[in-house]
């Protein structure tokens, strides 16, 4: 089995617009994609909102600058992520098209690994 992580990105905008009902009915939406997909899933997390990221950015020069706020300013951010192990890309892909974004999409990536 291949491991594919699938990228939760959405507008964290709406969540707050929708208030606490629009984040219990996504709530409840992962808690039942984690219940149907628990034998793929093998780890997941929510993140922070994006106003509690910090970049970290080489300088060129062996220094580094460190800033708040996202790595890049955009208006659906990455909220969290589902580790899946697949057979393959296209039951990957399958998995994600039954994760909950509400709010925006997601992206799937194969996880590079090294022998």
């Amino acid at each position: 089995m291949a491991q594919y992580l699938i990228l939760i990105y959405e507008n964290e905008a709406d969540f707050v617009a929708g208030g606490e009902a629009a984040f219990g009915r996504v709530m409840q939406a992962h808690q039942a994609f984690g219940a149907k997909h628990a034998a793929s899933l093998a780890g997941g997390n929510a993140l922070q909102p994006v106003a509690t990221a910090t970049s970290i950015r080489s300088d060129g020069s062996g220094g580094f600058t460190v800033t708040d706020g996202p790595f890049a300013e955009t208006k659906e951010a990455l909220g969290g992520y589902y580790l899946v192990e697949a057979a393959d890309l296209d039951e990957a892909i399958a998995i994600a098209k039954a994760v909950p974004a509400e709010f925006g999409g997601v992206e799937v990536r194969p996880i590079m690994t090294f022998n």
